[in-house]
Protein backbone atom coordinates (compact mmCIF):
# COMPACT_ATOMS: atom_id res chain seq x y z
CA UNK A 1 0.00 0.00 0.00
CA UNK A 2 1.37 3.16 -1.17
CA UNK A 3 0.99 6.26 1.53
CA UNK A 4 -0.19 8.44 -1.29
CA UNK A 5 -3.33 6.34 -1.48
CA UNK A 6 -4.36 6.88 2.10
CA UNK A 7 -3.38 10.87 2.83
CA UNK A 8 -0.32 13.01 1.76
CA UNK A 9 2.99 12.01 3.62
CA UNK A 10 2.73 15.95 4.50
CA UNK A 11 -0.45 15.53 6.60
CA UNK A 12 0.51 12.45 7.91
CA UNK A 13 3.76 13.80 9.27
CA UNK A 14 2.17 16.85 10.80
CA UNK A 15 -0.78 14.38 12.49
CA UNK A 16 1.85 12.16 14.43
CA UNK A 17 3.25 15.57 15.45
CA UNK A 18 0.19 16.64 16.42
CA UNK A 19 -0.36 13.17 18.32
CA UNK A 20 2.56 13.65 20.09
CA UNK A 21 1.64 17.39 21.39
CA UNK A 22 -2.12 16.69 21.65
CA UNK A 23 -2.96 13.12 22.66
CA UNK A 24 -2.77 11.68 25.82
CA UNK A 25 -2.37 7.92 24.93
CA UNK A 26 -3.85 4.60 27.21
CA UNK A 27 -1.38 2.56 28.95
CA UNK A 28 1.59 4.07 28.36
CA UNK A 29 4.60 6.12 29.86
CA UNK A 30 4.72 8.96 27.32
CA UNK A 31 8.37 10.05 28.59
CA UNK A 32 10.01 6.83 27.18
CA UNK A 33 7.78 5.74 24.36
CA UNK A 34 5.43 7.18 21.45
CA UNK A 35 2.57 5.68 20.08
CA UNK A 36 2.60 4.28 16.98
CA UNK A 37 0.23 5.92 14.12
CA UNK A 38 -1.85 3.46 12.13
CA UNK A 39 -3.31 4.80 8.96
CA UNK A 40 -5.86 2.24 7.29
CA UNK A 41 -7.05 -1.27 8.23
CA UNK A 42 -8.69 -3.57 5.55
CA UNK A 43 -9.75 -7.26 6.59
CA UNK A 44 -6.80 -8.77 9.45
CA UNK A 45 -4.49 -6.29 8.28
CA UNK A 46 -3.29 -2.64 9.17
CA UNK A 47 -0.60 -0.13 7.87
CA UNK A 48 1.14 2.38 9.92
CA UNK A 49 2.39 5.90 9.07
CA UNK A 50 5.38 4.55 7.60
CA UNK A 51 3.79 2.13 5.28
CA UNK A 52 4.10 -1.07 6.43
CA UNK A 53 1.74 -4.00 6.91
CA UNK A 54 0.90 -5.66 9.88
CA UNK A 55 -1.51 -8.40 10.64
CA UNK A 56 -3.59 -7.81 13.20
CA UNK A 57 -3.58 -10.96 15.50
CA UNK A 58 -4.97 -9.08 18.37
CA UNK A 59 -8.11 -7.43 16.95
CA UNK A 60 -7.47 -4.04 17.24
CA UNK A 61 -5.41 -4.39 20.11
CA UNK A 62 -8.44 -4.64 22.60
CA UNK A 63 -10.10 -7.68 21.29
CA UNK A 64 -12.95 -5.64 19.37
CA UNK A 65 -12.73 -5.68 15.61
CA UNK A 66 -14.36 -9.47 15.68
CA UNK A 67 -15.10 -9.24 11.50
CA UNK A 68 -11.70 -7.12 10.43
CA UNK A 69 -11.41 -3.79 8.95
CA UNK A 70 -12.89 -1.74 5.99
CA UNK A 71 -16.57 -3.24 6.55
CA UNK A 72 -18.11 -0.66 4.30
CA UNK A 73 -22.13 -2.60 4.85
CA UNK A 74 -21.19 -1.46 8.95
CA UNK A 75 -20.27 1.90 8.19
CA UNK A 76 -23.50 3.07 5.90
CA UNK A 77 -25.78 1.36 8.09
CA UNK A 78 -23.92 3.65 10.72
CA UNK A 79 -24.32 6.55 8.15
CA UNK A 80 -27.99 5.80 7.08
CA UNK A 81 -29.12 5.41 10.66
CA UNK A 82 -27.35 8.76 12.03
CA UNK A 83 -28.86 10.83 8.99
CA UNK A 84 -32.68 9.44 10.09
CA UNK A 85 -32.16 9.08 13.31
CA UNK A 86 -28.71 9.61 15.53
CA UNK A 87 -30.18 10.02 19.08
CA UNK A 88 -32.82 9.93 21.37
CA UNK A 89 -32.38 9.38 25.18
CA UNK A 90 -32.64 5.95 26.68
CA UNK A 91 -35.96 6.44 28.13
CA UNK A 92 -37.49 6.99 24.84
CA UNK A 93 -37.57 4.24 21.83
CA UNK A 94 -35.86 4.05 18.40
CA UNK A 95 -36.93 1.26 16.26
CA UNK A 96 -33.35 0.88 15.85
CA UNK A 97 -32.78 0.25 19.19
CA UNK A 98 -35.60 -2.36 19.41
CA UNK A 99 -34.83 -3.91 15.96
CA UNK A 100 -31.04 -5.15 17.93
CA UNK A 101 -32.57 -5.78 21.06
CA UNK A 102 -34.92 -8.71 19.78
CA UNK A 103 -31.88 -9.77 17.04
CA UNK A 104 -29.50 -9.77 20.27
CA UNK A 105 -31.72 -11.93 22.35
CA UNK A 106 -32.52 -14.24 20.02
CA UNK A 107 -28.66 -15.57 20.47
CA UNK A 108 -28.82 -15.45 24.35
CA UNK A 109 -32.40 -18.44 25.56
CA UNK A 110 -33.57 -17.91 28.59
CA UNK A 111 -32.56 -13.87 28.42
CA UNK A 112 -35.17 -11.37 27.91
CA UNK A 113 -34.29 -7.78 28.45
CA UNK A 114 -31.16 -5.54 27.15
CA UNK A 115 -30.05 -2.59 28.76
CA UNK A 116 -27.93 0.05 26.43
CA UNK A 117 -24.46 1.95 27.25
CA UNK A 118 -21.28 2.20 25.75
CA UNK A 119 -18.36 0.17 27.52
CA UNK A 120 -17.53 -2.99 29.19
CA UNK A 121 -17.09 -1.36 32.54
CA UNK A 122 -20.28 0.71 31.93
CA UNK A 123 -22.47 -2.37 31.19
CA UNK A 124 -20.77 -4.37 34.50
CA UNK A 125 -21.24 -0.90 36.51
CA UNK A 126 -25.06 -1.38 35.32
CA UNK A 127 -25.18 -4.70 36.72
CA UNK A 128 -23.51 -4.32 39.99
CA UNK A 129 -26.30 -1.60 40.50
CA UNK A 130 -29.13 -3.60 39.77
CA UNK A 131 -27.82 -6.40 42.47
CA UNK A 132 -27.69 -3.56 44.93
CA UNK A 133 -30.81 -2.26 44.28
CA UNK A 134 -32.66 -6.17 44.17
CA UNK A 135 -30.87 -6.38 47.38
CA UNK A 136 -32.05 -3.12 48.90
CA UNK A 137 -35.91 -3.82 47.46
CA UNK A 138 -35.95 -7.72 48.25
CA UNK A 139 -33.64 -8.34 51.12
CA UNK A 140 -33.03 -4.81 53.23
CA UNK A 141 -30.26 -4.44 51.86
CA UNK A 142 -28.55 -7.21 53.33
CA UNK A 143 -27.82 -9.55 49.83
CA UNK A 144 -25.33 -6.68 48.28
CA UNK A 145 -21.90 -8.55 48.39
CA UNK A 146 -20.80 -9.61 44.70
CA UNK A 147 -18.20 -12.58 44.64
CA UNK A 148 -15.35 -11.76 41.79
CA UNK A 149 -12.50 -14.54 40.66
CA UNK A 150 -8.91 -13.95 40.70
CA UNK A 151 -7.17 -12.88 37.66
CA UNK A 152 -10.78 -12.16 36.04
CA UNK A 153 -11.17 -8.63 34.91
CA UNK A 154 -14.21 -6.37 35.03
CA UNK A 155 -13.26 -3.00 34.14
CA UNK A 156 -11.67 0.18 34.46
CA UNK A 157 -13.51 2.14 36.77
CA UNK A 158 -13.13 2.69 40.40
CA UNK A 159 -16.07 0.17 41.73
CA UNK A 160 -14.71 -2.36 38.44
CA UNK A 161 -11.98 -2.75 39.85
CA UNK A 162 -13.05 -3.05 43.17
CA UNK A 163 -14.07 -6.55 41.13
CA UNK A 164 -11.01 -7.14 39.57
CA UNK A 165 -8.87 -10.11 40.45
CA UNK A 166 -5.63 -8.45 38.66
CA UNK A 167 -3.31 -6.26 41.62
CA UNK A 168 -1.21 -4.77 39.37
CA UNK A 169 -3.91 -2.87 37.65
CA UNK A 170 -5.64 -2.00 40.94
CA UNK A 171 -2.54 -0.33 42.55
CA UNK A 172 -2.57 3.53 43.46
CA UNK A 173 -6.53 2.85 42.97
CA UNK A 174 -7.97 2.69 46.24
CA UNK A 175 -9.87 2.64 48.32
CA UNK A 176 -12.18 0.54 47.09
CA UNK A 177 -16.13 -0.06 46.68
CA UNK A 178 -16.85 -1.87 49.63
CA UNK A 179 -18.66 -5.16 49.32
CA UNK A 180 -16.44 -7.03 47.23
CA UNK A 181 -15.04 -10.54 47.99
CA UNK A 182 -12.74 -12.21 45.84
CA UNK A 183 -13.01 -16.24 45.69
CA UNK A 184 -9.86 -18.39 44.01
CA UNK A 185 -8.81 -18.71 40.48
CA UNK A 186 -9.97 -21.52 38.12
CA UNK A 187 -6.61 -22.02 36.79
CA UNK A 188 -5.73 -25.95 36.74
CA UNK A 189 -2.34 -25.19 34.80
CA UNK A 190 -1.40 -23.30 38.61
CA UNK A 191 -3.61 -26.12 40.88
CA UNK A 192 -3.94 -24.62 44.27
CA UNK A 193 -3.90 -28.45 45.43
CA UNK A 194 -0.90 -29.41 43.62
CA UNK A 195 -1.74 -32.13 41.33
CA UNK A 196 -5.08 -34.05 41.53
CA UNK A 197 -7.58 -35.54 39.45
CA UNK A 198 -11.16 -33.43 40.69
CA UNK A 199 -9.63 -29.94 40.42
CA UNK A 200 -12.84 -28.51 39.05
CA UNK A 201 -14.75 -29.87 42.26
CA UNK A 202 -12.03 -28.54 44.83
CA UNK A 203 -12.49 -25.00 43.38
CA UNK A 204 -16.16 -25.46 43.36
CA UNK A 205 -15.91 -26.08 47.33
CA UNK A 206 -13.23 -23.70 47.62
CA UNK A 207 -15.81 -20.62 46.27
CA UNK A 208 -18.79 -22.35 48.75
CA UNK A 209 -16.30 -22.22 51.63
CA UNK A 210 -16.10 -18.49 50.74
CA UNK A 211 -19.91 -17.83 50.48
CA UNK A 212 -20.15 -19.99 54.14
CA UNK A 213 -17.66 -17.64 55.22
CA UNK A 214 -19.43 -14.23 54.49
CA UNK A 215 -22.65 -15.96 54.54
CA UNK A 216 -24.84 -16.62 51.65
CA UNK A 217 -27.60 -14.06 53.11
CA UNK A 218 -25.18 -11.35 52.66
CA UNK A 219 -24.17 -12.38 48.82
CA UNK A 220 -26.27 -11.02 45.84
CA UNK A 221 -24.15 -12.16 42.90
CA UNK A 222 -21.17 -13.30 41.45
CA UNK A 223 -19.42 -12.21 38.46
CA UNK A 224 -17.12 -14.67 36.20
CA UNK A 225 -15.77 -14.44 32.95
CA UNK A 226 -16.47 -17.32 31.12
CA UNK A 227 -12.58 -17.58 29.81
CA UNK A 228 -10.66 -15.22 31.97
CA UNK A 229 -9.37 -13.22 29.31
CA UNK A 230 -6.59 -10.64 30.22
CA UNK A 231 -5.90 -12.54 33.11
CA UNK A 232 -4.00 -15.00 31.15
CA UNK A 233 -6.66 -16.68 28.68
CA UNK A 234 -7.88 -19.28 31.52
CA UNK A 235 -10.25 -21.96 30.26
CA UNK A 236 -12.60 -23.47 33.36
CA UNK A 237 -11.88 -26.99 33.96
CA UNK A 238 -14.93 -29.12 32.96
CA UNK A 239 -17.85 -29.22 35.85
CA UNK A 240 -16.27 -25.96 37.37
CA UNK A 241 -19.09 -23.61 35.57
CA UNK A 242 -22.10 -26.25 35.87
CA UNK A 243 -20.73 -26.21 39.70
CA UNK A 244 -21.21 -22.45 40.15
CA UNK A 245 -24.19 -22.88 38.73
CA UNK A 246 -25.33 -24.90 41.54
CA UNK A 247 -24.29 -22.91 44.02
CA UNK A 248 -25.92 -19.99 42.81
CA UNK A 249 -29.26 -21.68 42.74
CA UNK A 250 -28.47 -23.06 46.14
CA UNK A 251 -27.55 -20.05 47.81
CA UNK A 252 -30.26 -17.69 46.18
CA UNK A 253 -27.37 -15.62 43.89
CA UNK A 254 -27.50 -13.76 41.02
CA UNK A 255 -25.04 -15.64 38.31
CA UNK A 256 -23.21 -12.92 35.87
CA UNK A 257 -21.65 -13.59 33.25
CA UNK A 258 -19.33 -10.88 32.13
CA UNK A 259 -19.07 -11.08 28.33
CA UNK A 260 -17.39 -8.53 27.09
CA UNK A 261 -14.22 -10.61 25.56
CA UNK A 262 -15.69 -13.79 25.01
CA UNK A 263 -19.25 -12.71 23.39
CA UNK A 264 -20.21 -12.21 19.68
CA UNK A 265 -18.42 -15.57 18.42
CA UNK A 266 -14.70 -15.25 19.76
CA UNK A 267 -14.72 -18.49 21.22
CA UNK A 268 -16.45 -19.88 18.23
CA UNK A 269 -19.91 -19.71 20.30
CA UNK A 270 -22.55 -16.74 20.13
CA UNK A 271 -21.43 -16.57 23.76
CA UNK A 272 -18.50 -17.87 25.85
CA UNK A 273 -20.93 -19.74 28.71
CA UNK A 274 -22.36 -21.36 26.17
CA UNK A 275 -19.25 -23.89 26.16
CA UNK A 276 -20.70 -24.86 29.36
CA UNK A 277 -24.54 -25.44 29.46
CA UNK A 278 -25.24 -23.13 32.51
CA UNK A 279 -28.44 -19.99 32.73
CA UNK A 280 -27.19 -16.97 33.59
CA UNK A 281 -29.22 -14.35 35.27
CA UNK A 282 -27.28 -11.22 33.75
CA UNK A 283 -24.74 -10.73 30.95
CA UNK A 284 -22.36 -8.32 29.68
CA UNK A 285 -21.07 -7.81 26.59
CA UNK A 286 -19.23 -4.93 24.71
CA UNK A 287 -15.93 -4.98 22.53
CA UNK A 288 -17.26 -7.27 19.74
CA UNK A 289 -20.30 -6.60 19.82
CA UNK A 290 -20.67 -4.14 16.67
CA UNK A 291 -16.89 -4.85 16.14
CA UNK A 292 -16.08 -1.79 17.26
CA UNK A 293 -17.52 0.61 14.80
CA UNK A 294 -19.53 2.18 17.03
CA UNK A 295 -19.49 2.31 21.02
CA UNK A 296 -22.25 0.08 22.22
CA UNK A 297 -22.69 -2.25 24.89
CA UNK A 298 -25.19 -4.36 26.83
CA UNK A 299 -26.69 -5.45 30.25
CA UNK A 300 -28.96 -8.49 29.54
CA UNK A 301 -31.29 -9.84 32.09
CA UNK A 302 -33.59 -12.13 32.94
CA UNK A 303 -37.45 -11.30 32.97
CA UNK A 304 -37.31 -12.21 36.75
CA UNK A 305 -35.21 -9.49 36.85
CA UNK A 306 -36.59 -6.97 35.05
CA UNK A 307 -39.68 -7.45 36.75
CA UNK A 308 -38.00 -7.20 40.34
CA UNK A 309 -36.54 -3.67 39.50
CA UNK A 310 -40.62 -2.48 38.15
CA UNK A 311 -42.62 -4.60 40.92
CA UNK A 312 -44.68 -1.71 42.29
CA UNK A 313 -45.48 0.56 40.10
CA UNK A 314 -46.92 2.95 42.40
CA UNK A 315 -44.00 3.59 44.31
CA UNK A 316 -42.35 6.24 43.34
CA UNK A 317 -39.12 4.13 43.13
CA UNK A 318 -39.70 0.97 41.93
CA UNK A 319 -37.62 1.13 38.35
CA UNK A 320 -33.73 1.15 37.69
CA UNK A 321 -33.15 4.58 38.04
CA UNK A 322 -30.04 4.76 36.18
CA UNK A 323 -29.24 6.50 32.68
CA UNK A 324 -26.37 6.14 30.22
CA UNK A 325 -26.72 9.31 28.04
CA UNK A 326 -25.27 7.59 24.75
CA UNK A 327 -26.53 4.27 25.48
CA UNK A 328 -29.28 6.69 22.98
CA UNK A 329 -27.21 7.25 20.38
CA UNK A 330 -28.16 4.81 17.73
CA UNK A 331 -24.82 4.14 15.74
CA UNK A 332 -24.03 1.69 17.89
CA UNK A 333 -27.24 -1.05 17.57
CA UNK A 334 -27.01 -0.07 13.91
CA UNK A 335 -23.97 -0.93 13.74
CA UNK A 336 -23.76 -4.44 16.20
CA UNK A 337 -26.94 -5.36 14.19
CA UNK A 338 -25.45 -5.44 10.66
CA UNK A 339 -22.00 -7.05 12.48
CA UNK A 340 -24.07 -9.65 13.63
CA UNK A 341 -25.92 -10.07 10.23
CA UNK A 342 -22.01 -10.29 8.61
CA UNK A 343 -21.56 -12.83 11.18
CA UNK A 344 -24.00 -15.35 9.96
CA UNK A 345 -24.16 -14.62 6.39
CA UNK A 346 -20.50 -15.43 6.64
CA UNK A 347 -20.75 -17.97 8.99
CA UNK A 348 -17.92 -17.06 10.92
CA UNK A 349 -18.47 -18.94 14.32
CA UNK A 350 -17.86 -22.22 12.28
CA UNK A 351 -14.46 -20.75 10.45
CA UNK A 352 -14.06 -19.90 14.13
CA UNK A 353 -13.94 -23.08 15.57
CA UNK A 354 -12.21 -24.58 12.19
CA UNK A 355 -9.74 -22.42 12.01
CA UNK A 356 -9.15 -21.94 15.82
CA UNK A 357 -8.57 -25.48 16.09
CA UNK A 358 -5.88 -25.61 13.52
CA UNK A 359 -4.25 -22.53 15.01
CA UNK A 360 -4.04 -24.08 18.32
CA UNK A 361 -2.50 -27.53 16.81
CA UNK A 362 0.24 -25.25 14.85
CA UNK A 363 0.81 -23.37 18.21
CA UNK A 364 1.12 -26.81 20.44
CA UNK A 365 3.95 -27.96 17.84
CA UNK A 366 5.68 -25.15 18.61
CA UNK A 367 5.17 -26.28 23.05
CA UNK A 368 7.65 -29.14 21.94
CA UNK A 369 10.17 -27.14 20.12
CA UNK A 370 10.91 -24.58 22.76
CA UNK A 371 10.81 -25.26 26.74
CA UNK A 372 9.64 -21.91 27.26
CA UNK A 373 6.34 -22.82 26.13
CA UNK A 374 4.59 -24.37 29.33
CA UNK A 375 0.91 -24.31 28.45
CA UNK A 376 -1.26 -23.62 25.16
CA UNK A 377 -5.03 -23.23 25.87
CA UNK A 378 -8.27 -21.40 24.59
CA UNK A 379 -11.20 -21.65 22.20
CA UNK A 380 -11.96 -20.82 19.08
CA UNK A 381 -9.81 -18.32 17.95
CA UNK A 382 -9.08 -16.93 21.46
CA UNK A 383 -5.81 -18.29 22.49
CA UNK A 384 -2.86 -18.29 25.45
CA UNK A 385 0.54 -18.98 25.26
CA UNK A 386 1.92 -18.97 29.25
CA UNK A 387 5.87 -18.89 29.25
CA UNK A 388 7.85 -20.42 32.31
CA UNK A 389 11.57 -20.56 32.80
CA UNK A 390 10.81 -24.27 33.69
CA UNK A 391 8.17 -26.40 32.95
CA UNK A 392 8.54 -28.74 36.11
CA UNK A 393 8.84 -25.66 38.46
CA UNK A 394 6.72 -23.52 36.39
CA UNK A 395 8.41 -20.34 37.21
CA UNK A 396 7.13 -17.97 34.98
CA UNK A 397 9.27 -15.50 32.81
CA UNK A 398 9.61 -12.10 33.41
CA UNK A 399 7.53 -9.89 31.35
CA UNK A 400 10.11 -8.52 29.84
CA UNK A 401 10.37 -11.82 28.07
CA UNK A 402 6.88 -11.39 26.59
CA UNK A 403 7.60 -7.52 25.63
CA UNK A 404 10.89 -9.00 23.69
CA UNK A 405 8.79 -11.50 21.76
CA UNK A 406 5.66 -9.08 20.98
CA UNK A 407 8.49 -6.92 19.45
CA UNK A 408 9.94 -10.00 17.68
CA UNK A 409 6.66 -10.72 16.01
CA UNK A 410 6.12 -7.27 14.57
CA UNK A 411 9.72 -7.23 12.92
CA UNK A 412 7.58 -10.20 10.94
CA UNK A 413 4.91 -8.20 10.61
CA UNK A 414 2.34 -9.60 12.87
CA UNK A 415 1.04 -8.15 15.90
CA UNK A 416 0.19 -10.50 19.06
CA UNK A 417 -0.62 -9.32 22.65
CA UNK A 418 0.20 -10.31 25.89
CA UNK A 419 -0.75 -9.98 29.67
CA UNK A 420 0.20 -6.20 30.45
CA UNK A 421 1.10 -5.05 34.29
CA UNK A 422 -1.67 -6.75 35.52
CA UNK A 423 -0.27 -8.92 38.05
CA UNK A 424 3.12 -8.68 40.20
CA UNK A 425 3.87 -12.25 38.93
CA UNK A 426 2.30 -13.57 35.84
CA UNK A 427 2.51 -11.44 33.07
CA UNK A 428 3.37 -14.29 31.24
CA UNK A 429 1.30 -15.07 28.53
CA UNK A 430 1.15 -14.67 24.98
CA UNK A 431 -2.57 -13.36 23.66
CA UNK A 432 -4.31 -13.96 20.75
CA UNK A 433 -7.39 -13.14 19.18
CA UNK A 434 -7.23 -12.27 15.68
CA UNK A 435 -10.43 -11.63 13.75
CA UNK A 436 -13.10 -14.23 13.46
CA UNK A 437 -12.30 -14.44 9.31
CA UNK A 438 -8.98 -15.55 10.05
CA UNK A 439 -7.76 -17.81 7.00
CA UNK A 440 -5.64 -21.02 7.67
CA UNK A 441 -3.16 -19.46 5.41
CA UNK A 442 -2.94 -16.11 7.88
CA UNK A 443 -2.85 -18.65 10.83
CA UNK A 444 0.11 -20.04 9.40
CA UNK A 445 1.63 -16.68 9.24
CA UNK A 446 0.88 -15.91 13.08
CA UNK A 447 2.55 -19.14 13.44
CA UNK A 448 5.93 -18.41 11.73
CA UNK A 449 6.19 -15.30 13.15
CA UNK A 450 5.98 -16.47 16.62
CA UNK A 451 8.35 -19.11 15.63
CA UNK A 452 11.14 -17.00 14.39
CA UNK A 453 10.56 -15.08 17.40
CA UNK A 454 11.40 -17.60 20.33
CA UNK A 455 14.12 -18.74 17.60
CA UNK A 456 15.84 -15.25 17.89
CA UNK A 457 15.11 -14.65 21.63
CA UNK A 458 18.48 -13.33 22.89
Amino acid sequence: MELSSVAPIAAIDQSVEKDQQCVWHHMMQHANHTAPMFIKGEGSYLWNDKGERYLDAVAGGVWCVNVGYGRTRIADAVRDQLVTLNYYAGSGATPIAAEFADKLLSFLPGMSRVYYSNSGSEANEKAYKMVRQIAEKKYSGKKHKILYRDRDYHGTTITCLSSSGQEERRNQYGPFTPGFVEIPHCCEYRSQYGDVENYAELSVAAVEQVILTEGPETIGAIVLEPITAGGGVIVPPQGYMKGIEALCRKYDILLHIDEVVCGIGRTGKWFGYQHFDIQPDIVTTAKGLASAYAPISCTVVTEEIFQLLNDQPQERESYFRDISTFGGCTAGPAAALENLKIIEEEQLLENCVTVGRYLKAQLTSLKDKYPLIGDVRGEGLFIGLELVTDRVTKTPVDESVCMKLVALCCQKGVMIGRTNRSFIKYNNTLCLSPMLTLSKEQADEIVTAIDYAFANLA
